[in-house]
């Protein structure tokens, strides 16, 4: 079956074309940026607005890359949550009325769950894996025993990752989007030169807690030494510490259930430190480690597409009064 994917959770327009024999044939994001970057984050309102005038040349795009139509189309996949609602209802009516208008089934997707799987676009991994799934909305793990089964294993209980990379960006003064900068900016920095706090919790817990990091960076630029500091060593050592809670706690997680497989998700885990850091401790740790390509850890189309392929072969389709939510089950 080809399937139509649709993503509009947040600030980005995706749609992508998956076939089940020839794989991913296109792959289109319209990214928002430039859009909200005076404000340091996404303002909804707007994304809504600019979802609204880009879904249109968006799909139109990506059925002209895999030369499709209509009557090449088997299905469509939409995100319906969790994620900002305004955007996804555009994304969500949108793929309503194309499935109306073309008579094919309508299939609702998971945004955390497709993340999870964006991995078998490029690599199969065997069941079970523990998934790492870190944006600047969510910060999970998950055992994943199969396309239907996903087990929630800890989340964070305040700041995603992202988030906090995101606020600290803004305190250092950085530009939007903060988790890229932050990155970026650490490249040149000391990682070891100031010691910001590691929220562990407990020995055996799979959750995470970043909002003290980000008040010990306060706390830290407003004293004299903070001051002073140099920003890349202050980037390094922020980016350190969540990095060393991320990978630490996803290999915990991994011994504690007996899976030597890890997969990393999700827009965080684009970030240059964490890949080589989860890659590092993973050998040391006898864990196979599998990272998607950076074009799947960010908001994309093609994880729909695919998910939604599964989904519809197997005769698993939504009804009309299919709607969007804000809150996952993936999630705490």
């Amino acid at each position: 079956m080809r399937v139509l994917g649709i993503e509009s959770s947040c600030d980005d327009t995706a749609a992508a074309v998956y076939d089940a024999s020839a794989g991913l044939l296109s792959n289109v994001v319209s990214s928002q940026v430039s859009v909200h970057a005076d404000y340091g984050g996404v303002v909804p309102e707007l994304a809504s607005r600019k979802h609204i005038r880009s879904i249109v040349p968006v799909v139109e795009r990506a059925l002209s890359e895999a030369t499709s139509g209509p009557g090449e189309i088997g299905g469509v996949a939409v995100t319906v949550g969790p994620g900002l609602i305004g955007s996804l209802l555009v994304g969500l009516c949108f793929a309503k009325s194309l499935a109306f208008a073309w008579d094919r089934s309508l299939c609702g997707i998971d945004h955390l769950e497709s993340h999870v799987f964006a991995i078998f676009l490029e690599k199969a991994v065997p069941f079970p894996y523990i998934a790492l799934l870190v944006s600047g909305g969510h910060t999970s793990l998950f055992r994943v025993e199969g396309f239907e089964s996903v087990v929630f294993l800890g989340g964070t209980l305040d700041d995603a990752a992202g988030e906090a990379f995101d606020k600290a960006a803004k305190q250092l003064g950085l530009g939007y989007p903060g988790g890229v900068e932050i990155d970026r900016l650490a490249r040149q920095g000391d990682r070891g030169r100031f010691p910001f706090p590691r929220a562990w919790l407990s020995p055996d817990s799979a959750d995470f807690s970043f909002s003290g990091l980000k008040t010990a960076l306060r706390t830290f630029l407003g004293s004299p030494e903070g001051r002073s500091a140099r920003g890349e060593d202050v980037a390094a050592s922020f980016q350190e510490a969540v990095v060393e809670v991320l990978v630490g706690k996803t290999l915990s997680a991994a011994r504690r259930e007996g899976i030597p497989r890890v997969v990393l998700a999700g827009g965080v885990s684009a970030n240059s430190r964490l890949r080589d850091r989860i890659e590092e401790e993973g050998r040391r740790a006898g864990a196979e480690v599998y990272l998607p390509s950076r074009v799947l850890c960010t908001d994309n189309a093609a994880m729909v597409a695919f998910l939604g392929e599964r989904r519809l072969s197997a005769g698993l389709s939504s009804g009309w009064d299919l709607n969007v939510y804000a809150s996952s089950r993936f999630s705490r």
